[in-house]
């Protein structure tokens, strides 16, 4: 997959800084824009630490994803509070599309064949429903789960420390991680403090939702909280 960051607030953390000042001052929004960087950066630490994350939604991020999955989008436009604009199937002409191999696939020869048998078959009888004149949002029907795809995902700051927190979780699906952690080396580039400690909830907030005392981050970052 290839993960781009293509737009996003401009200097989001003062942004927030000066939205979550104008709630405790007389003064509006516009009129905190002067205050000095130090306050500010005192005041976007105070919100992240008592974990007032309503004012951190002002700031948006825009990603371009490139060669994942239909699979995992079907995953990421579960997570409802973002905006998406995926390469539609009924418009492109996809007899030459790429297919995603899961590694488990492509590191057992037996498996792979058979996986690459499936594809063929698949990119087959698309070719040739289209050439029968069905149209392509009909011809669609024979495409797997492995139909690589583009899609623009827009989220703001407060709704991708969610989706971090579930989706950089060693529990979630190996695809739907790696796009994780990807877009957050991204939007920790762009804005260091609000994601300094984003990541999975164990390490964001200390909670395992999923309970699960084997895994490798639960000792190291939920029991050593308690």
């Amino acid at each position: 997959m290839e993960v781009k960051l293509l737009s996003h607030t401009p200097d989001p953390e003062r942004l927030i800084a000066i939205a979550a000042r104008s709630c405790v001052s007389k003064r509006s929004a516009h009129e905190l824009i002067s205050e000095p960087d130090e306050a500010l950066r005192r005041s976007l630490n105070k919100v992240l630490e008592s974990g007032h994350e309503s004012v951190i939604e002002h700031a948006y991020f825009t990603f371009s994803i490139k060669g994942i999955s239909r699979a995992c989008t079907h995953q990421l436009v579960r997570h409802r509070i973002a905006s998406y604009s995926q390469q539609s199937q009924r418009y492109v002409d996809l007899r030459d599309a790429d297919f995603v191999i899961p590694e488990s696939i492509r590191n057992n020869g037996e498996a792979l064949e058979a996986f690459r048998a499936a594809m063929r078959g698949a990119a087959e009888a698309y070719s040739k429903l289209l050439e029968l004149g069905i149209p392509p949002e009909d011809a669609r029907f024979v495409l797997p789960n492995a139909t690589a795809t583009n899609i623009v995902v827009t989220m703001n700051a407060r709704e991708l420390l969610h989706f971090f927190g579930l989706r950089c979780c060693l529990k979630a699906q190996w695809e739907i991680r790696a796009l994780a952690n990807a877009m957050l080396e991204l939007a920790r580039g762009a804005a260091p403090a609000i994601f300094e400690r984003a990541g999975p909830y164990c390490l964001y907030k200390g909670i395992c939702f999923e309970g699960d005392r084997e895994c490798p981050l639960y000792e190291k970052y939920v029991l050593r909280r308690d």
